[in-house]
Protein backbone atom coordinates (compact mmCIF):
# COMPACT_ATOMS: atom_id res chain seq x y z
CA UNK A 1 0.00 0.00 0.00
CA UNK A 2 1.08 3.42 -0.31
CA UNK A 3 0.30 6.03 2.28
CA UNK A 4 0.10 9.85 1.95
CA UNK A 5 -1.70 13.06 3.96
CA UNK A 6 -3.84 15.32 2.33
CA UNK A 7 -5.97 18.39 3.55
CA UNK A 8 -9.42 19.45 2.31
CA UNK A 9 -10.93 22.71 3.82
CA UNK A 10 -12.61 25.92 3.23
CA UNK A 11 -10.29 27.41 0.69
CA UNK A 12 -12.01 27.21 -2.76
CA UNK A 13 -9.96 26.55 -5.92
CA UNK A 14 -11.34 27.89 -8.81
CA UNK A 15 -11.02 26.47 -11.53
CA UNK A 16 -11.53 25.80 -15.72
CA UNK A 17 -15.27 25.04 -16.30
CA UNK A 18 -18.37 24.88 -19.18
CA UNK A 19 -20.37 27.54 -20.13
CA UNK A 20 -22.83 28.27 -22.77
CA UNK A 21 -21.53 30.83 -25.05
CA UNK A 22 -21.32 34.28 -24.98
CA UNK A 23 -21.72 33.47 -21.03
CA UNK A 24 -18.97 34.37 -19.03
CA UNK A 25 -18.70 31.09 -16.09
CA UNK A 26 -19.46 32.43 -12.31
CA UNK A 27 -17.74 30.27 -9.88
CA UNK A 28 -17.81 30.79 -5.87
CA UNK A 29 -14.62 31.64 -4.00
CA UNK A 30 -13.53 31.46 -0.36
CA UNK A 31 -10.69 31.97 1.51
CA UNK A 32 -11.64 30.21 5.16
CA UNK A 33 -8.84 28.93 6.59
CA UNK A 34 -10.30 25.81 7.92
CA UNK A 35 -9.39 21.94 6.93
CA UNK A 36 -8.81 18.40 7.88
CA UNK A 37 -5.78 16.48 7.23
CA UNK A 38 -6.87 13.06 5.81
CA UNK A 39 -4.96 10.29 5.89
CA UNK A 40 -5.07 7.55 3.39
CA UNK A 41 -3.64 4.21 1.80
CA UNK A 42 -4.41 2.61 -1.68
CA UNK A 43 -3.32 -0.54 -2.46
CA UNK A 44 -2.85 -0.03 -6.49
CA UNK A 45 -2.69 -3.68 -7.17
CA UNK A 46 -6.10 -3.99 -6.33
CA UNK A 47 -7.72 -0.44 -5.52
CA UNK A 48 -8.33 -0.87 -2.10
CA UNK A 49 -8.45 2.27 -0.11
CA UNK A 50 -8.71 3.35 3.56
CA UNK A 51 -9.12 6.44 4.76
CA UNK A 52 -9.65 8.30 8.27
CA UNK A 53 -10.24 12.30 8.33
CA UNK A 54 -8.32 13.54 12.03
CA UNK A 55 -7.25 16.43 13.71
CA UNK A 56 -3.79 16.79 12.95
CA UNK A 57 -0.84 15.81 11.34
CA UNK A 58 1.62 14.17 14.55
CA UNK A 59 2.76 11.14 15.23
CA UNK A 60 -0.45 10.60 17.73
CA UNK A 61 -2.48 11.00 14.72
CA UNK A 62 -0.22 8.93 12.72
CA UNK A 63 -0.33 6.35 15.10
CA UNK A 64 -4.04 6.55 14.79
CA UNK A 65 -4.34 5.76 11.47
CA UNK A 66 -1.97 2.87 11.65
CA UNK A 67 -3.89 1.60 14.34
CA UNK A 68 -7.28 1.88 12.38
CA UNK A 69 -5.58 0.33 8.71
CA UNK A 70 -4.34 -2.52 11.20
CA UNK A 71 -7.71 -3.14 12.25
CA UNK A 72 -9.18 -2.43 8.83
CA UNK A 73 -6.77 -5.04 7.24
CA UNK A 74 -6.21 -7.67 10.55
CA UNK A 75 -5.24 -10.53 8.21
CA UNK A 76 -2.90 -9.06 5.85
CA UNK A 77 1.00 -8.03 5.88
CA UNK A 78 0.90 -4.59 4.90
CA UNK A 79 4.15 -3.53 3.36
CA UNK A 80 3.44 0.79 3.92
CA UNK A 81 5.38 3.16 1.13
CA UNK A 82 5.44 6.50 2.84
CA UNK A 83 7.21 9.57 2.52
CA UNK A 84 9.42 10.97 5.42
CA UNK A 85 7.61 13.34 6.93
CA UNK A 86 8.42 13.67 10.93
CA UNK A 87 6.00 11.69 12.21
CA UNK A 88 6.10 8.92 10.05
CA UNK A 89 9.41 8.10 11.57
CA UNK A 90 8.92 9.44 14.56
CA UNK A 91 10.70 7.26 17.27
CA UNK A 92 7.28 7.74 19.67
CA UNK A 93 4.84 6.35 16.35
CA UNK A 94 2.92 3.21 17.24
CA UNK A 95 3.31 0.75 14.81
CA UNK A 96 1.12 -2.53 14.64
CA UNK A 97 2.84 -5.60 14.29
CA UNK A 98 0.96 -6.69 10.63
CA UNK A 99 2.55 -3.00 9.11
CA UNK A 100 5.87 -2.64 8.04
CA UNK A 101 7.16 0.46 6.48
CA UNK A 102 9.43 1.65 3.91
CA UNK A 103 9.71 4.89 2.89
CA UNK A 104 10.12 6.95 -0.88
CA UNK A 105 13.58 8.78 -1.34
CA UNK A 106 13.49 12.65 0.00
CA UNK A 107 11.70 14.94 -1.79
CA UNK A 108 10.08 12.46 -4.67
CA UNK A 109 6.30 12.88 -4.34
CA UNK A 110 5.76 12.31 -7.89
CA UNK A 111 6.87 8.44 -6.65
CA UNK A 112 3.57 8.00 -4.69
CA UNK A 113 0.38 6.94 -6.88
CA UNK A 114 -1.69 8.38 -3.73
CA UNK A 115 -1.19 11.89 -5.18
CA UNK A 116 -3.05 10.76 -8.08
CA UNK A 117 -6.18 10.09 -5.98
CA UNK A 118 -5.92 13.24 -4.00
CA UNK A 119 -6.34 15.25 -7.54
CA UNK A 120 -9.10 13.25 -9.05
CA UNK A 121 -10.63 13.34 -5.07
CA UNK A 122 -10.38 17.24 -5.73
CA UNK A 123 -11.30 17.13 -9.30
CA UNK A 124 -14.89 15.13 -8.38
CA UNK A 125 -16.02 17.23 -5.01
CA UNK A 126 -14.08 20.27 -4.62
CA UNK A 127 -13.32 22.49 -7.59
CA UNK A 128 -15.45 25.65 -8.19
CA UNK A 129 -17.11 24.48 -4.55
CA UNK A 130 -17.57 26.31 -1.41
CA UNK A 131 -19.04 25.06 1.85
CA UNK A 132 -20.76 26.49 4.76
CA UNK A 133 -18.67 24.29 7.39
CA UNK A 134 -15.73 22.30 7.74
CA UNK A 135 -18.49 19.31 8.49
CA UNK A 136 -19.61 19.79 4.78
CA UNK A 137 -16.43 19.36 3.47
CA UNK A 138 -16.02 15.95 4.89
CA UNK A 139 -19.56 15.08 3.85
CA UNK A 140 -18.32 15.74 0.55
CA UNK A 141 -15.31 14.16 1.15
CA UNK A 142 -16.88 11.04 2.14
CA UNK A 143 -18.97 11.19 -0.99
CA UNK A 144 -17.00 11.56 -3.55
CA UNK A 145 -14.45 8.46 -2.00
CA UNK A 146 -17.84 5.62 -1.64
CA UNK A 147 -18.19 6.51 -5.66
CA UNK A 148 -14.63 5.42 -6.35
CA UNK A 149 -14.43 2.47 -7.67
CA UNK A 150 -12.13 0.04 -7.81
CA UNK A 151 -11.55 -0.15 -11.30
CA UNK A 152 -10.71 3.96 -10.96
CA UNK A 153 -8.49 3.63 -8.51
CA UNK A 154 -6.36 1.26 -10.32
CA UNK A 155 -6.19 3.23 -13.33
CA UNK A 156 -4.78 6.08 -11.28
CA UNK A 157 -2.78 4.10 -9.10
CA UNK A 158 -1.34 1.08 -10.97
CA UNK A 159 1.50 2.48 -12.59
CA UNK A 160 3.98 -0.24 -14.70
CA UNK A 161 6.85 -0.33 -12.43
CA UNK A 162 3.82 -1.51 -8.84
CA UNK A 163 2.35 -3.89 -11.09
CA UNK A 164 5.46 -5.36 -12.16
CA UNK A 165 7.07 -5.48 -8.50
CA UNK A 166 3.14 -6.93 -7.45
CA UNK A 167 3.17 -9.58 -10.46
CA UNK A 168 6.32 -11.07 -8.72
CA UNK A 169 3.72 -12.14 -5.68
Amino acid sequence: MFGDEASFGRISEPANCWAPPQMRPSVPKQQIREYRPVYGAVSPDDGECFFAVLEKNNTENMSLFLKMLSEKFPDDLILLCIDNASYHKSKDLIIPKNIVRFFLPPRTPEMNPAELLWREIRKRGFKNKAFDSIAAVILKFNEVIADLTHNVVQSLTLWGWIDAITSFG
